[in-house]
Parts: C-alpha cells; structure tokens; sequence
C-alpha cells in the first residue's frame, strides 16, 4: 500500500464524481413531463425508457459495487466457490424472459408500481402485499450498505480519511460527503438519475475490465503464473480453521454448496424491488424481452472480472479486509491515473444501485404501507413527497450500518437478504402463472419460509462471526451442505401447496382477483386503468 493519499488516484476519482453527480441533478430535467408529482414519474421514470436506457439502467441496478469488489474478494478469500456469481446471472435470464414481461403487462394496465401492488391485486391480500413489502424493503437495506462498502474501500486505499486513530468524523467525512450527494440527486431526479449515469458508470466498468484482464496478467507473468501460484496459496491451511485456505477448483463435496447457492441467487434476483423498479420503467413489454436477450453480455464481464480475485493472490495482495483487495490491486499495478479511473467506476459502481434501491424501498412503503394502511386517501403528489423522504431514511439507515458494523460481514448480511427477497417468490411468480395457490397458504408458507431461514443463518459460525458467519448449512434429510435459501424456498412452497389443498377443500374464503387473463398480455399501447381513485370509487374492496 502507498503511503499517504494518492493525489493523482483522487483526482480522477473526483473529476468523475463531479461529473456524475452534475448529470445527477441534470437529469430531473431528462423527458420531464408535465406532472411529475407522482410516482410513476418520480419513481418508474415516466415509465418511458426504451431498449438501451433499460439495459444500462438494469447493468447498472444488477452489476453493482458488490460485483466489483466483493466478488473478486470472495475469490481472493477462498477460491472456486466464489464463482457461483457467474452461473447464477447466466441462469436467470432464461427465467425472467418467461416471467418479466407478464409482470410488466399487467403492472401497466393497472397501474402498479411495486410487486406488492400486483399481489395485492392479484390475491386480494393486503396482508400478503404488506409481508412482501416489508421482506424487500428489509433484503434491501443491508444490499444498499453494501454498496457504500464499496465507495469506503476505494476511499481507504486512496488513503482519504486518516488512519484508524483518526477522529471518526473526520475518517467517514469522505463517505458521509458521497452520501449526501447520492441522497440529494435522488430526492430530486428519482430513477432518471441512476438511468442516465448507468452509461458513464457501466462505459467505466468495461473500460477498466478490458484494460485489467490484458494488462496486469502481462505484468505478473501470465496466466499460468497466476493459476499456480494461486493453487499453491489456496493450498496452504488456514490458522484459524486447520483448513486449506480454498481451492482453486471446487472439489466434490464443495458441489452441493455452490450449485444450490448459484440456483437460490438466480431466483431470488429478478425478487428484489431494485431489479423491479428498473424493469417497470420500460415503456413495453417487447423493451423487456430486447433486454433478456442482451444483458448475458454483462455476465461475460462478471466471468472476466472474478479472475481477478486469483491475480490478487497472485500479485501477493494482504489485506485484513477482503473488500480491500481489488482496489489494492488497482493501486499496486496500474499507473496512478488509471488507479483514478478505476476507483471511479467502483465508485459510481456503488451510487447507481444505491439510488435505485433506494428509490424501490421508498415505492414500496409509499404505496404498500403508507397507502394501504396509514392513508388510503392519499394524492399521487402526497405519495411523491413520502416517497422521496423514505428515500432518504433508507440511505441514512444503510449508512448507519456501513459505519457501525464491522465491514467484513456486509456481504453476508447482504446473502441473509437474499435468504428473505427468495419468500417471496410463490406469491410473486406463482401469481403471474395461477390463481390456483390461497392467499392465506401463501401467507404461511412466507412465514415458514422467513424462520427457517433466518434461524439457520443465525446458527452458521465462522472464525469471525459467532452467528450469521455464513449462507450455507446442512440441508435437512440430505445431509450435504446446501443454500439456506433454497432450503427455505422448498420449505415454503410444500407449506403453500399443501396448505392450499386444505383451504380450498374447506372453502376459506379466497380474496378479489382485480386482474383477467388479457391483462398479462397487454403492451404499451392498451388503455391503463386508473388505480388512483377514492376508496368510495375504487371498485371492489380487496380482503386482508
């Protein structure tokens, strides 16, 4: 590490900061229309944008800080087992090309604005709405930390902020100046800002990636220089556990493991609000399916962009937090100019996820606890305002985390979300396909699901971590070590399939599906219906 902050390294960093952050109020005026005081305006973008906005706004909602930093860091930590990353974002584009664009159909003609909206609708259940609300605003938080993660690991290597002895605020001035530039161009350009800095944010990334992957294995001596050296330092045995450090390949008995940790993420990513609220800011369905079929090119960077994790074995990178040995590598290889223009693309990296989640949390109490049980009367432009200040709660939550919990177990925190966003998915997925599964079972089948999850991470130990040490766990009747995700998904839809056979054998009482069959075909050019209306005129009452 060099010794004292990296003047030309934080120059560049702050050129391009300025730069985004200046689009970032810019863009409130970007396809503005005439009432923007609401929701749809605010917080889906008008709804307007087409293939290649969507594209960049959802590479940049999914391909995140995380991606850049503690992907490659998990392969510096241990190995094979943190590529599961990449099969998981090949395996999900086959499955949302089925199921996105009948979300989008429907949450056009009825206008919703969140999943919640479409359970509500679907099932008649305000109660099941509010479950799936609560679940992604709290997935969320600890995914929105995670992306201020990022900015504080660039910021540390850059040596800004001081040393450990350092005053605390004076150490976290430099993040706590990040956060209030991302909280104000949120409040005040909602999703158009992370859309239109996502092509800044993702141009960087490829730049930076394409550079890397030629450019520091010719200074380390190749690949098979790498791939050696790297076996040798997996191979050595970890003081702490008496276990080899990782492996370079995964052995039979880390199978289990990784296939249903790649399975669990791949369905549990297109369930988090973020990747929802980019997906509804598409002006058709067809926009959705363009973008299936081109986002698989991110996954060929993700691919590219793990190897670094084995070049910073490689290059001899130590640090005491994982999350540091990227931009540690980005310091010690490349000339300090470039080191600026990397940290730049982490950096954005972080603050265009981080709005977007944060908008999709502020959508979902907005619409799901604020309107259905706080004020049902609300005014689009009263739904605006909450809106834009639960924005700002969620950030200053997430920074509360970043700045007092240890940063080595933020990305386990952000796999436990992933454990409780995967719930959520019979009501979701289930209600695009079938009326079949009862709102109640549905309700119980989250709730089996949200303990048994939780529970069992609480109970997974590591050498740093007494409780939440890990995602992984033995699978019950199995015996192999698998997902808890996973273990908690199938436990959930047993519960929901076998609880609905019993509710519809004795009749319980089903909710109002306010939606038909033609409604989840529907593009861009059929009549929406208003949703907006007074509760004496909103039609037929849904149930709890």
């Amino acid at each position: 590490m060099k010794d004292g902050v990296n003047g030309v390294a934080l120059a560049v960093f702050i050129f391009f900061f300025v730069a985004v952050t200046v689009m970032g109020f810019l863009a409130a005026r970007w396809r503005k229309a005439e009432q923007s005081a609401n929701l749809d305006e605010w917080g889906l973008g008008g709804r307007s944008f087409g293939t290649w906005v969507t594209w960049f706004l959802l590479g940049g909602d999914l391909y995140t800080a995380y991606t850049f930093v503690a992907v490659p860091a998990a392969i510096y930590a241990a190995g094979a087992a943190g590529f599961f990353a990449v099969p998981y974002t090949i395996l999900v584009y086959p499955l949302i090309f089925t199921l996105l664009p009948r979300l989008w159909s429907v949450s056009h003609k009825h206008g919703y604005v969140t999943t919640s909206d479409f359970v509500r609708g679907r099932f008649g259940s305000k109660s099941l709405s509010l479950a799936v609300a609560l679940t992604g605003i709290l997935a969320t938080m600890p995914y929105i930390a995670l992306q201020l993660v990022g900015i504080q690991a660039v910021l540390d290597v850059m040596g800004v902020g001081g040393g450990e002895d350092t005053n605390w605020f004076v150490k976290d001035l430099p993040l706590l100046i990040a956060f209030g530039v991302l909280a104000a161009y949120t409040y005040s350009s909602g999703l158009r800002a992370p859309a239109l800095i996502a092509f800044v944010k993702d141009g960087l990334i490829y730049l930076v990636i394409a550079v890397a992957i030629i450019y520091i294995p010719i200074k380390l001596g190749g690949f098979d220089h790498i791939f050696a050296v790297a076996k040798d330092a997996f191979a050595q045995k970890n003081p702490a556990t008496g276990k080899p450090r990782g492996e370079l390949a995964s052995g039979p008995k880390a199978q289990w493991s990784y296939a249903t940790l790649a399975l669990g993420s791949a369905l549990a990513l297109f369930m988090y609000p973020h990747s929802i609220t980019a997906t509804l800011s598409s002006r058709s369905r067809n926009v959705i399916r363009r973008n299936t079929t081109i986002l698989p090119l991110y996954s060929l960077m993700l691919g590219l962009l793990a190897l670094l994790g084995f070049m910073a074995v490689a290059a001899g990178i130590t640090v005491q937090n994982g999350q540091l040995a990227i931009p540690q590598l980005f310091e010690d290889m490349f000339p300090d100019w470039f080191t600026g223009v990397a940290f730049a693309a982490i950096g954005i990296g972080a603050l265009v996820p981080a709005a977007i989640m944060s908008i999709a949390a502020a959508n979902l109490f907005t619409r799901n606890i604020y309107k259905d049980f706080l004020k049902p009367g609300a005014t689009p432009a009263q739904e605006h305002k909450v809106a834009k200040l639960v924005s700002l709660l969620v950030k200053v939550g997430a920074l509360v985390f970043v700045l007092t919990m240890d940063k080595t177990v933020a990305i386990n925190f952000q796999l436990l979300g992933g454990i409780w966003i995967l719930q959520t998915m019979p009501a979701l997925v289930g209600g695009l396909f079938t009326r079949w599964f009862h709102r109640w079972a549905l309700l119980a089948g989250w709730a089996v699901g949200m303990v048994y999850g939780t529970l069992a991470a609480y109970g997974v130990a590591s050498p740093t971590q007494k409780h939440f040490g890990g995602s992984s766990a033995e699978i019950p009747g199995i015996g192999e070590i698998g997902y808890i995700g996973l273990t908690a998904f199938v436990l959930n839809v047993l519960v929901t399939v076998v609880l609905t056979v019993v509710l519809r054998a004795v009749k319980a009482p089903d909710g109002v599906d306010e939606t038909s069959p033609e409604d989840y075909t529907a593009d861009a050019g059929d009549k929406g219906v208003r949703v907006d209306l007074p509760p004496a005129t909103a039609g037929v009452p849904v149930g709890h």
